[in-house]
């Protein structure tokens, strides 16, 4: 399979490197980013080709990764409309559909959007996917691919779900990065220096999400085990209710859902 990104960013970077790993061929992997230290720096940590433009080669690919930030999008694409024959073209950018992004390409329709997260560059990544209905199984397991070389995948049916997916997945990372920055707030304030109270708070953090991971006991059950009644953890968590913790990240999310819908309909009214 021969790849081609465009765009040579942080996330480009992730995937890259976690292709590799899974033992892709340097020699099939290709990037076009216009910035010369993007382009040296992949080249030389990864060994790929590294192109200023576009080419036939890039043209000709069996994937097309688009990693460029969404408002980028529409001056990208300009020199691939009308061009492309045989690529999956693969979204990872946020708030750009698939029917804008195949207007775009004036009518090209073998077309997979996802929605990636930063933990991808760890390996820990989880994706949202939905495909035109133009793409077939084989070339949608072969997006997929790209994202499984960096964590976890998930795919819908209607394309609305990406806002909730972009708003719990995508944009869930700094929800979690606000909930260490509290209890590593709290710990100072409790006596603990800084270096033990962040240590604390992100290895609480990860051992929690680890154990919900792997147990087949819903959050609410394990909350609930720690949660002994007259119990310390029962105190903060009734101050934590009354202060509407819960409530204020549901409704979080249900902002960031929104914007993510409204941001597809501004990209959409630009073609």
């Amino acid at each position: 399979m021969n790849i081609r990104f465009i765009g040579g960013g942080n996330m480009a970077f992730a995937l890259i490197g976690g292709l590799l790993g899974k033992g892709f061929a340097a020699a099939d992997i290709g990037v076009v980013e216009p910035l010369l230290r993007q382009r040296q720096a992949l080249a030389e940590k990864f060994g790929v080709d590294c192109l200023a433009e576009a080419n036939a080669a890039t043209l000709d690919a069996d994937l097309l990764v688009l990693a460029v930030k969404p408002q980028q999008m529409q001056a990208v694409l300009q020199p691939f409309a009308g061009r492309l024959r045989r690529p999956v073209v693969l979204s990872i950018a946020a708030g750009m559909t698939l029917e804008t992004l195949s207007a775009w390409l004036l009518g090209y329709r073998r077309i997979v959007r996802a929605m990636p997260n930063t933990p991808a560059l760890i390996g820990a990544g989880m994706s949202g996917f939905i495909a035109l209905p133009e793409v077939t199984e084989d070339e949608r397991r072969m997006a997929e691919g790209v994202l499984l070389a960096v964590g976890e995948t998930l795919w819908v049916e209607d394309e609305r779900q990406m806002d909730a997916i972009t708003a719990i997945s995508g944009s869930g990372p700094a929800y979690f990065f606000l909930f260490i920055e509290a209890l590593e707030t709290a710990a100072q304030s409790l006596g603990l220096p800084p270096d033990a109270a962040r240590k604390l708070a992100i290895n609480t953090g990860f051992g929690a999400a680890s154990l919900a991971k792997s147990s087949p006991e819903s959050p609410a059950v394990l909350r609930a085990r720690v949660a002994s009644k007259g119990g310390t953890t029962a105190a903060a968590l009734a101050v934590m209710e009354e202060m509407g913790v819960a409530a204020g990240i549901i409704a979080g999310a249900r902002a960031a859902s929104a914007r993510s819908a409204e941001l597809a309909r501004q990209f959409a009214a630009q073609g």
